[in-house]
C-alpha cells in the first residue's frame, strides 16, 4: 500500500477534506494523486492498488471520501461498498472508472455510491464530484434513477443478465461453467453477486423475479 502525506490547502471555506484513492493502474494513480495535489481544500491521505488495501487503509487511517476504480484486483467497486455498507464513519465513495458496462452506474448508487464518475469525462468533473460528496451531494451521469430504484434487473451485468437467463434450465454450476467457459468459482461469484442485487434468497428466487419482472 502506498501512503501520501501531502501539505493540506485550506479552500475557501477554511476545511480540508481527506481523501483516498484506490485503482488498478498506477498511470491513474498518478494522475490523481497530481489532480488533488493542486486542488486547494484536498489531503491525499492515502492511495491503494487494490480495493482489498483500501478497505484496509479505511480501517487505520479515516478519511471522508475515497475515489475508487469500479474493476480493481481482489475487490472491486462492489466489493468495496458492500463492505463499507452500514459501517459507522465509513468515507463516502465516488466511484471513478473506464467501464463500458451501462448498468454501473445505477448499480453503485443502489450500493451507496456517492457519485461516478467517467474517465473519459474531464478531471474537474471529478473534483466537483468529490466536492459535492463532501457536501452530502451526490453526482451521477443522466439516468432514470425510477428505473433503477424499481426494477433490480436494471443493475445487473451482460453476464450476470445472461447467466439468470441459464438458471431456469436447471443446469448445475458445473454445467453452467462449461456453458459460458469459465471456472465453477466464477460462477459461484456471479451468483452470489445476483442473488445480492435480486434480494433472492436462492435460484428459485432469481428465476421467480426474471420472470416475473420480463412479463
Amino acid at each position: 500500500m502506498l501512503f501520501s502525506i501531502l501539505e493540506k490547502k485550506r479552500n475557501d471555506s477554511g476545511k480540508v477534506v481527506d481523501i483516498g484513492i484506490a485503482d488498478r493502474t498506477p498511470l491513474v494513480l498518478q494522475g490523481l494523486r497530481a489532480l488533488f495535489a493542486a486542488e486547494p481544500g484536498f489531503h491525499l491521505l492515502v492511495a491503494a492498488t487494490d480495493g482489498e488495501r483500501f478497505l484496509d487503509a479505511v480501517e487505520r487511517f479515516p478519511f471522508d471520501i475515497g475515489v475508487i476504480g469500479w474493476n480493481m484486483p481482489f475487490a472491486g467497486g462492489r466489493e468495496v461498498l458492500r463492505a463499507l455498507a452500514g459501517r459507522a464513519e465509513a468515507p463516502r465513495i465516488v466511484v471513478y472508472s473506464g467501464t463500458e458496462d451501462p448498468a454501473a452506474p445505477g448499480e453503485a448508487m443502489r450500493l451507496g455510491a456517492a457519485g461516478f464518475v467517467r474517465k473519459s469525462e474531464h478531471p474537474a468533473r471529478l473534483v466537483e464530484a468529490v466536492r459535492a460528496a463532501a457536501e452530502g451531494r451526490m453526482v451521477f451521469p443522466l439516468m432514470d434513477v425510477r428505473e433503477i430504484m424499481s426494477d433490480p434487473l436494471a443493475s445487473l451485468t451482460p453476464r450476470e443478465r445472461e447467466l439468470l437467463r441459464a438458471l431456469g434450465s436447471g443446469k448445475t454450476n458445473a454445467e453452467l461453467a462449461r456453458q459460458f467457459g469459465v471456472s465453477i468459482n466464477t460462477v459461484k461469484f456471479h451468483l452470489r453477486n445476483l442473488f445480492d442485487k435480486l434480494g433472492a434468497r436462492n435460484r428459485a428466487q432469481a428465476v421467480e423475479i426474471f420472470v416475473r419482472r420480463s412479463a
